[in-house]
């Protein structure tokens, strides 16, 4: 019998990537009736679904950051480089907690810690 496999997901990993994938792809952006943006959601819905459809792991936890990391208390320049989160992707991390909750996927944050600290420490 196979060992239980237990996958990780560095969720702004994955949220950045669906958002870029929409855009490289050069669609129009997906929107609500209401005008909310819903691309992201989406393609971050297919991912998740892929990778559990293909690996069937038995179990399963999205990582997510928690505000600010022990390294950018600790230096300055951490990541300073970085251009700010678009707004109407912001907009998106709310519906895609909610995709990961009804997928009934575990939700994990630790306060200070970056989401490949968290995976590192529980592989």
């Amino acid at each position: 019998m196979a060992e239980p496999r237990l996958f990780l997901i560095d969720s702004y990993g994955f949220i950045f990537r669906a958002y870029h994938a929409r855009a490289r792809s050069g669609a129009p952006p997906m929107r609500t009736s209401a005008g909310l943006p819903t691309e992201a959601v989406y393609i971050f819905n297919n991912m998740v679904r892929k990778l559990m459809g293909t690996y069937r792991p038995e179990y399963v936890a999205a990582i997510f950051e928690s505000g600010k990391t022990f390294r950018e208390e600790e230096f300055k320049d951490y990541k300073a480089n970085r251009t700010e989160t678009p707004p109407d992707l912001l907009e998106q991390i709310p519906p895609i907690r909610g995709v990961l909750e009804a997928m009934r996927i575990p939700i994990l944050e630790f306060p200070g810690f970056e989401a490949d600290d968290v995976i590192g420490t529980l592989a």
